[in-house]
């Protein structure tokens, strides 16, 4: 007799696809109830395509900013608890922008870093360095932002990956330009901004979008030469400032009637998404999209509050606000996910998630839950459930936190320090500068235009108990306050006050 072993089931490859301060309506995918005026404005095919192949989460969570989403992503930690709260830039030097009243904690202003005598330092098991343990290949292409200059973090090659394109310290591209070299020289920045390792397409007309993709699709050749399974961080520079008209798609929004900014903007968007295209072509080409996870998410809310063209604060319409703010503009982001097999073609998933669910999803993809002795402890939850069923059982009230005890810098709706925690319908922000707070069901109000603290006292107190109890236990940092010399206190006790419960307990005084 004879017996034929059967081949082992080879793991999915993952791509990762991250878009740089895409808003959640800047895509001609409807993810609001019905589709919008800006969803007409944009052309974005390929998220068509994903979208018909696979589920859109309408209610996907990220920080308010680029780093701490990034970290997130890598180490399925909330800020509060990894404290890169803020982003990233120069070794020991936070970018917290001067204000009147706060004075920020002593965040992680390094990022991500292996060594354990870091001060502040995160030092967790991250996504990509977990993958490769139970075998894939992993890549990052595009930005990176997840330590500051001269730290481990900066490289991606310390965090896992087994290879870097173009990752650096820098959150935003020099230039897209490579008549400029992708370098920020023209505009009289630091040399920081210059984006690295594409010197071969410097002065030959290529935009920096269409460079990284085919880096990337290199790097996808190489994978399935070499018969490995792979994780692909395609994450783009796109479309975070300085804008650079895009020559391929610009003119589209010109002759539409776009001011200059704005059809830079919207080139930039039809750029990326050429870019998405381009990738599932060629899954498509080397037979293995059916064997392939695609999941697409912006790092935050889409800029607004500077920097575009229009009044500020409408850029994400119906939401409110924009990037930096605890407004759903700030924090909501478009998100899809395509597993063939698994998810239901044109699913629609309306339980919201957070970035922080990332890690914990594709570990399970992976196999790594069978094949890693122990897996790390996180803030998220496996998707799993909801890519076989758009509509699974989800714990409907399951609490989400966002904490940035930091000054970002322009002013507006949402925008400013905050705390804030969703459960359920219900949403509460606590203003860490004035111990303001505002509670909105954005179910039934998704443009936040009604504060529901007055009438719906008893919730904002229970989101009040919930946050700080969650704050308390994993050690989050609050800000300073310069006219008191204490503390800004945790929110039950800043919302207690603010009812007229007395003081707000004993105050911390400033180290």
């Amino acid at each position: 007799m004879s017996s034929a072993v059967a081949p082992a089931v080879r793991p999915p490859n993952i791509l990762v696809f991250l878009v740089d301060d895409m808003g959640w309506q800047d895509t001609s995918v409807p993810f609001h109830a019905q589709e919008t005026p800006l969803n007409r404005r944009y052309h974005t095919p390929a998220m068509a395509r994903l979208a018909s192949g696979g589920v859109k989460f309408t209610q996907a969570y990220c920080a308010c900013v680029c780093s701490p989403s990034r970290v997130s992503l890598l180490t399925g930690l909330n800020a509060a608890r990894h404290r890169v709260t803020n982003w990233t830039m120069h070794r020991d030097r936070a970018t917290d922008a001067k204000h009147a009243v706060i004075v920020p904690p002593e965040w992680n202003v390094n990022g991500i870093s292996l060594d354990p005598a870091t001060p502040r330092a995160v030092c967790a098991p991250t996504l990509p360095g977990l993958l490769r343990r139970v075998g894939y290949r992993t890549i990052h292409v595009g930005k990176a932002h997840f330590g500051a200059e001269d730290t481990p973090g900066a490289d991606p090659l310390n965090l896992g990956f087994d290879v870097n394109v173009a990752g650096h310290a820098a959150g935003g591209p020099g230039s897209y330009l490579s008549e400029q070299g992708f370098s920020g020289v023209w505009r009289k920045a630091d040399r920081y901004w210059d984006i690295p390792g594409l010197d071969k397409y410097h002065g030959t007309g290529t935009f920096l979008t269409e460079a990284l993709t085919r880096e990337a699709l290199a790097e996808m050749d190489r994978a399935v030469r070499d018969q490995c399974p792979f994780f692909l961080y395609m994450s783009h520079y796109a479309v975070h400032v300085p804008f650079a008209p895009d020559p391929r798609f610009i003119q589209r929004y010109r002759d539409a009637g776009l001011d200059e900014t704005e059809a830079q903007y919207a080139a930039l968007i039809e750029g990326m998404d050429k870019s998405l295209g381009d990738l599932l072509d060629a899954l498509d080409r080397h037979g293995i999209g059916d064997n392939t996870l695609v999941l697409f998410l912006s790092d935050n809310g889409g800029l607004s509050a500077h920097g575009r063209g229009g009044p500020p604060h409408t850029h994400n319409a119906p939401l409110s606000s924009g990037k930096g703010s605890a407004h759903e503009g700030g924090i909501r982001v478009p998100m899809l996910v395509r597993w063939p097999g698994v998810t239901a073609p044109a699913s629609v998933c309306d339980h919201y998630t957070t970035v922080e669910d990332i890690l914990p999803t594709l570990l399970e993809v992976g196999g790594a839950a069978g094949r890693l002795a122990v897996l790390p402890p996180g803030d998220g939850r496996s998707l799993v459930p909801l890519l076989r069923r758009a509509d699974a059982a989800w714990p409907a009230a399951r609490p989400l936190f966002w904490h940035y005890p930091n000054i970002w810098g322009p002013t507006g709706p949402g925008l400013g320090p905050f705390s804030a925690i969703r459960a359920g319908a219900w949403k509460l922000i606590d203003y860490h500068a004035d111990r303001r707070f505002e509670l909105f069901n954005v179910v039934e109000d998704i443009s936040e235009t009604t504060n529901r603290l007055s009438d719906s006292p008893a919730t904002a107190r229970a989101l009040a108990e919930q946050l700080s109890d969650w704050f308390r236990q994993v050690g989050a940092q609050m800000p300073g306050d310069r006219t008191t010399g204490h503390l800004v206190p945790l929110p039950d006790a800043a919302l207690a006050a603010a009812a007229g419960g007395g003081a707000p307990g004993r105050p911390t005084r400033i180290a």
